[in-house]
């Protein structure tokens, strides 16, 4: 590194440093924030809620193991001469008198109070088994994708965190510009007090010292958005403190390459969407079968409530077959299987277009590296043309404006650096998330 741009990055360290201190910045390692992020980032704890209501769903096919059991009580009245004489029978009080058949076709009001429990068994249903697989890979799918979304939370972290850092990087280059170009207003003035300037020369050093400080305000606002955007990353959207990087300095990661992985947590999300699909269309063919269950109850029945005089029971088990249902089964089927050729269609166009913008990606990194080695060059040259420029302008031998213009286009080129360093860091970090590289 040029010992002048050494010089130029410890100004600015020093002074960003000191404003620090004012402005009550709080310092933060990028692995601090991907362990943070992974806790209370907003789009992770959605993607979790997902997942459990898929888990949620999962279960409750639990139904086709599991016996469904119901207590009811029921207070009836007739003098519906047959449901009257049924009531005497529940009751277990059928007596002589009761065959009067002036009794029986005029019985009066009669009252049965029961109260009973009954069981339905699922026995065979091999659709609901059927849908039970397809509900336990749907629940496998948001899992995958509860991954996905952390891993991409990881990106957008590793993202915004470069650019926290171009945004420190701008401000310590506008900083060092700014003491540069201080320096040789007070210059053009000592010599414009000699009679040795005009005061065009000493206007047009002001006006580049009122740029250079606007152009730090902007940056400011830039290191403003640049850390709410990672609080809200990390779910610290309530602290009013500014986020500082623990590396000051901008460095490239190491470049590293690899294809699409179909191990990558959304492919094998979109893959269990396809399995659940075919599991749905094997259960919507088992609708053709027969299905078995059984079923069973126990009651109390009596002519005052809450009294249990007469109990009896009833179980059996039961074989049916939807033989034809208007069509509905046939076409049910028709829809899964489309659904499932949809999903596997879509599937087949993700890991495409994947493919497509990994490659883009890599021909990005390839032109921002190059572009870092053109601009690491142009900031040496840049640095060099300066001093000389200053030096020349000691003894007298270039104007104001000459100089002013090289302190410009070394600040430029150096602005440009670090802006390719960050842009070569965010596509290498989606390069890794692409081809998920841990």
């Amino acid at each position: 590194m040029n010992v002048n741009i050494k010089y130029y990055i410890a100004i600015g360290l020093l002074t960003v440093a000191y404003t620090a201190q004012a402005q009550q910045r709080k310092y933060i390692s990028l692995n601090s924030a991907l362990e943070l992020s992974q806790r209370t980032n907003s789009s992770i704890r959605l993607a979790e809620l997902e997942q459990k209501i898929s888990n949620a769903n999962y279960r409750q096919t639990d139904a086709i193991f599991l016996p469904q059991v119901t207590l009811g009580m029921n207070a009836v009245s007739t003098n519906n001469p047959l449901n009257a004489f049924g009531f005497l029978l529940q009751q277990s009080r059928v007596t002589s008198q009761d065959f009067d058949p002036a009794h029986l076709n005029s019985p009066g009001a009669n009252q049965n109070y029961s109260s009973g429990i009954d069981v339905r068994m699922p026995l065979l249903n091999l659709d609901m088994l059927y849908a039970r697989k397809g509900a336990k890979l749907q629940e496998e799918a948001y899992k995958y994708k509860t991954l996905y979304t952390k891993d991409y939370i990881r990106f957008e972290i590793q993202k915004v965190y470069a650019q926290l850092q171009f945004a420190y990087q701008s401000q310590y280059v506008l900083q060092s510009t700014l003491n540069d170009v201080k320096q040789i207003y007070q210059s053009v003035k000592n010599f414009y007090a000699q009679g040795l300037v005009q005061q065009s020369d000493v206007l047009n050093a002001q006006v580049q010292v009122n740029t250079i400080e606007s152009a730090l305000e902007k940056a400011q606002s830039s290191i403003s958005n640049a850390s709410d955007g990672l609080k809200f990353l990390i779910g610290d959207t309530s602290s009013e403190d500014i986020y500082m990087p623990d590396s000051l300095v901008q460095e490239r990661n190491k470049t590293s390459f690899a294809s699409l992985s179909l191990g990558r947590p959304d492919v094998v999300a979109m893959q269990k969407a396809v399995d659940a699909s075919n599991m749905m269309i094997k259960s919507s063919r088992m609708n053709f079968l027969p299905k078995i269950n059984a079923w069973g109850s126990y009651q109390y029945n009596d002519n005052k409530v809450f009294k249990f005089k007469s109990d009896s029971y009833m179980a059996g088990i039961s074989l049916s077959w939807n033989v034809f249902t208007g069509n509905q089964n046939r076409y049910k089927l028709k829809a899964s299987i489309l659904q499932r050729d949809k999903y596997q269609q879509e599937m087949d166009q993700y890991i495409d277009k994947s493919r497509l913008e990994i490659n883009k990606n890599i021909r990005e990194i390839q032109n921002i590296s190059f572009e870092i080695t053109k601009d690491e060059t142009s900031v040496a040259q840049a640095a060099e043309a300066f001093r000389i420029m200053s030096n020349r302008f000691k003894e007298g031998l270039v104007s104001t404006s000459d100089l002013l213009m090289s302190q410009a286009q070394l600040s430029q080129q150096r602005l440009m650096l670090a802006q390719a360093i960050m842009n070569f860091n965010i596509t290498l970090s989606y390069q890794a998330f692409l081809t998920y590289i841990k």
